[in-house]
């Protein structure tokens, strides 16, 4: 039986889907690795969502092709270009879109007899509940996809058209799979969708997060639970108390806004009004919360007075986390088309002053935490034997760490009682 190498580009739910194609794979009975050398035949599952990621994706399909390995396209860049990468790259044994991995099993079963694509014209993702997840990483996080697809037409966004509209999970699936990640060891879970917030509205005819994370919370063993990637009409009260009141679920919310002025909003395709007022409610219904959100500059339109609404809706708001993107202008996207194109010159200088305007606002949040004690859970060892951990306020991989100094035997995914002793823009150093 062949052993089959996979590489994973791009988001965490890309991840997801990594881990299920190699499920898929265990399950027919193939030897799996994560080391391409050790195999003659590759999968590498894409991203598209901007044109770098689309580069990196292209870099390792190439570098992996130059060495002679069968390479299997998967992924967004495989539903977005699927003619183009066959005709550039003739060498490639097989090209599986988003929603079609179930067909992996048959591309490697005529691998050396031809090329076989499976790529549907209009994606209609399902969750293969079936499927064991056999996971790339395992530490005290996991992430856990609770639907896929998006109903919205953000301005920016391919998603929609790589992926489908919004499918969710039922309660039940997504309980027994968090259930299955506790009993592996994982002690934080994060419910990642393109819009977690919508979650619930497709099968059970209004917004189910809250009766979700009610279910999760009942779980024995679990330490905490987050959820990525908010909308701003569905962030009620409901969710906001939810957060509140369980008490595994972290008090943190992360509601990506992308502008804050009206009229860019709406080129966006994003709900228009102000969000001063809601994050005044989400502050007051939750009075410990850590509130991350991120905001795209140089959108065609995008005016001086528009950035300097922004700059100053940052300063107000002193958002605790905070993610800046240049503008990618994407073919296929509503935004496109759109006139009034900003420099990337102009681009480039938003991004450092809207980033240098929440460096400050980072320093003087991350001081307050000198002198307190802390709930951390425990992520890893880095090379000097210094601990790597993260407070309940910060996402693995996107916000900040805390650097522990201590004697005591800690094993990763432990939570432990942090003494925070000193603060950086971004990180925390403490002591056990």
């Amino acid at each position: 039986m062949k052993k089959i190498a996979l590489v994973s580009h791009g988001c965490p739910k890309n991840l997801v889907d990594s881990e299920l194609i190699l499920g898929i794979l265990a399950q027919n009975g193939y030897g799996i690795t994560l080391n391409e050398d050790e195999s003659d035949i590759v999968i590498v599952n894409t991203c598209s969502f901007i044109c770098d990621a689309e580069r990196e994706s292209i870099r390792s399909i190439l570098e992996l092709v130059d060495k002679g390995k069968k390479v299997i396209v998967t992924g967004c860049l495989a539903q977005k270009h699927p003619e183009e990468l066959k005709k550039e790259i003739p060498e490639l044994a097989g090209i599986i879109g988003t929603a079609d991995f179930g067909g992996i099993v048959d591309v490697i079963k005529n691998i050396d007899k031809k090329f076989v694509s499976e790529v549907s014209e209009k994606p209609n993702y399902i969750y293969p509940e079936n499927i064991e997840r056999q996971q790339i990483t395992m530490g005290a996080s996991s992430y856990l996809k609770i639907a896929e697809g998006c109903s919205y037409r953000c301005g920016y966004c391919i998603i929609p058209y790589l992926r489908g509209d919004y499918h969710s999970r039922t309660i039940e699936n997504i309980v027994a799979e968090a259930k299955k990640l506790v009993k592996k060891g994982v002690t934080e879970i994060i419910l990642i969708a393109q819009d977690t917030t919508s979650y619930g509205i497709d099968i059970y005819k209004k917004p189910s997060l809250p009766k979700l994370l009610e279910e999760l919370n009942k779980i024995e063993g679990l330490g905490w639970i987050r959820f990525m990637y908010a909308y701003p009409t569905h962030l009620d009260d409901e969710l906001l108390d939810s957060v509140s009141k369980l008490d595994k679920v972290v008090k943190y919310v992360d509601i990506p806004l992308q502008h804050s002025h009206p009229e860019v909003l709406k080129l966006m395709n994003r709900p228009a009004f102000d969000y001063r007022p809601m994050i005044e409610n989400i502050r007051k219904r939750i009075p410990d919360v850590s509130i991350r959100t991120a905001f795209i500059v140089g959108y065609p339109g995008e005016t001086e007075e528009h950035f300097e609404h922004l700059c100053n809706f940052v300063r107000d708001m002193k958002f605790d986390r905070m993610g800046v993107f240049k503008y990618s202008r994407e073919k296929g996207t509503p935004s496109y088309k759109l006139p009034n194109r900003v420099p990337a010159k102009i681009a480039n200088q938003r991004y450092k002053k809207l980033m240098e305007i929440q460096q400050e606002i980072s320093a003087e949040r991350n001081k307050k935490f000198i002198g307190k004690t802390i709930p951390c859970i425990i992520e890893c060892f880095a090379d000097d034997g210094e601990i790597i951990a993260r407070t309940q306020y910060d996402a693995p991989e996107i916000d900040g760490i805390v650097n522990i100094q201590t004697d005591k035997m800690v094993v990763p995914g432990d939570i432990e009682m942090v003494k925070i002793t000193d603060a950086s823009e971004y990180d925390l150093i403490g002591e056990i």
